[in-house]
């Protein structure tokens, strides 16, 4: 397991913008798949985006294509979510996550991953 920490999270108004930072211990970073969820209050924790491994194929949730982008830097351990256009719905507390798998139906999901963040919150006023 890997240990992760994440940041960037804030308050921003709609339309806005923020990046979130996720800090991973561990010298074989390349080879965990890396993914962001989110929970709002009363809601199940929802997939946003994945990284896979070494970054060059990623996912997104129809609800977050198109404004959000993920991407990591290996070589400093972290990975990033870069989110534009936000939207109060995107509201939440966001977690990063970590596995070694790597098959699309196992990362889509957070039962798919071993390695959690403590979350960061975003909100997004209207």
């Amino acid at each position: 397991q890997v240990q992760l920490v994440e940041s960037g999270g804030g308050l921003v108004q709609a339309g806005g913008s923020l990046r979130l930072s996720c800090a991973a211990s561990g010298r074989t970073f390349s080879a965990y798949t890396v993914g962001w969820f989110r929970q709002a209050p009363g809601k199940e924790r929802e997939f946003v985006a994945t990284s896979i491994r070494s970054g060059g194929i990623t996912h997104y949730a129809d609800s977050v294509k198109g404004r959000f982008t993920i991407s990591r830097d290996n070589a400093k351990n972290t990975v990033y979510l870069q989110m534009n256009s936000l939207k109060p719905e995107d509201t939440a507390v966001y977690y990063c996550a970590a596995t070694r798998n790597y098959y699309t139906t196992l990362v889509l999901a957070y039962r798919g991953y071993d390695s959690w963040g403590q979350g960061t919150q975003v909100t997004v006023s209207s």
